[in-house]
């Protein structure tokens, strides 16, 4: 007698990516580029991408995000394609995300609910996870009335009365109370950590911090130069929980480097606002590394991203070296990539090219560490 085996296994979601192409935008990204992220978040996530899909518009519709022929040309997309969820490369308000579920009938994510299911994934520790957990409730707290739009959309009457207002009320209640808690949590954190710094700070222990976008390249720096053994992959978010190791430089001094949360475009203020404890480590460093990936063809847009979150920071004074990493994928030899650094300038910054992953010029960064602590 045969034995069906059945699979326990989730089935990959199929992702269409949706973007619009403000024609007024300031912020440097082109939709290809921004969509091309979106897609790396995507199968960060786990989701196959079956399709990328853009409109311009001067600015996305306050009903379906897209025009309502683009729209349709969507739905009719959905036989071909097989598509199972739809990602928007914006924030949804919940009235969109609502309407768009109708007509399309599948799941629909935003960018923000994307990354917030990154970290989710990311995050190990109590710490991280508590960090995490915040930001959903905080994302999830203004849209608790999409939950309940539909009764909305009844216009009054029969079916609209009684248990509808009462419960988002008590859904708002609940949620806030536990936000309440994950904060006085997170708190509790942030005064062991502070415990940990004056420790530091008695010590004379130099602090170096390792900022940059999202897989620059930080935690193979910091193995390849601490012995570090952080989880490192080709995935956007793979570090989420900051880590902090102890260095011998050169001349004999020793320093701690730490290693903090990616940045990405378009990072929501109260997701900075949930790591607030984690980034307080920037807060007291003595020097930051900003790493860059040479090779992403944004890097300018990517290096500019991380500047502006620095400085809503209030970090933009801090003294800073700029990483060039990633330098072995463009060039064949050290002696080639020694000439791209002699080629790189900055009037305002140190930088130094260097491959975290060949281990080349990290003499050369030890070195101008050195110097700068």
């Amino acid at each position: 007698m045969s034995r069906k085996t059945i699979s326990t296994r989730e089935k990959q979601e199929r992702a269409v990516l949706v973007g619009v192409d403000v024609k007024k935008g300031t912020d440097g990204w082109s939709i290809d580029s921004s969509l091309e992220e979106l897609g790396q978040l995507a199968r960060t996530a786990g989701a196959m991408v079956v399709g990328r899909y853009s409109q311009k518009m001067e600015k996305p519709s306050s009903k379906h995000y897209l025009g309502s022929g683009k729209l349709q040309e969507l739905k009719d997309l959905q036989q071909e394609l097989d598509y199972t969820v739809v990602i928007f490369n914006d924030d949804l308000t919940p009235y969109q995300q609502w309407e768009l579920e109708e007509t399309l009938k599948v799941k629909i994510i935003d960018r923000t609910a994307l990354i917030l299911d990154i970290f989710a994934r990311s995050a190990h520790t109590s710490e991280g996870k508590l960090q995490v957990e915040l930001a959903q409730y905080q994302y999830l707290l203004p849209r608790l009335a999409g939950q309940w739009s539909h009764l909305e959309r009844l216009g009054g009457g029969i079916g609209t009365r009684g248990p509808g207002e009462s419960q988002i009320e008590t859904d708002r209640r609940l949620i806030r109370n536990r936000i309440t808690r994950i904060e006085k949590q997170i708190d509790d954190v942030h005064k062991h950590r502070e415990l940990y710094r004056r420790r530091r700070s008695k010590s004379g222990t130099p602090l170096v911090a390792l900022v940059g976008y999202t897989n620059a390249g930080k935690s193979t720096l910091l193995n390849a130069v601490c012995q570090a053994n952080v989880l490192s992959e080709d995935k956007l978010f793979s570090t989420l929980d900051p880590v902090t190791r102890r260095l011998r430089l050169p001349g004999g001094k020793y320093i701690m480097m730490t290693d903090t949360v990616g940045f990405i475009h378009n990072l929501p203020p109260f997701i900075v606002a949930a790591f607030h404890a984690t980034l307080e480590e920037l807060e007291e460093a003595d020097l930051v590394l900003h790493v860059v990936d040479i090779t992403s063809q944004d890097a300018v847009n990517q290096s500019r991203t991380v500047e502006g979150i620095l400085n809503d920071l209030k970090l933009c004074q801090k003294p800073r070296l700029t990483v060039i990493n990633k330098i072995d994928l463009l060039v064949n030899n050290l002696a080639e990539a020694d000439d791209i650094a002699l080629s790189v300038k900055s009037p305002t910054e140190m930088t130094v090219v260097v491959s975290a992953a060949k281990g080349w010029n990290l003499d050369k960064l030890l070195k101008k560490i050195e110097e700068s602590v």
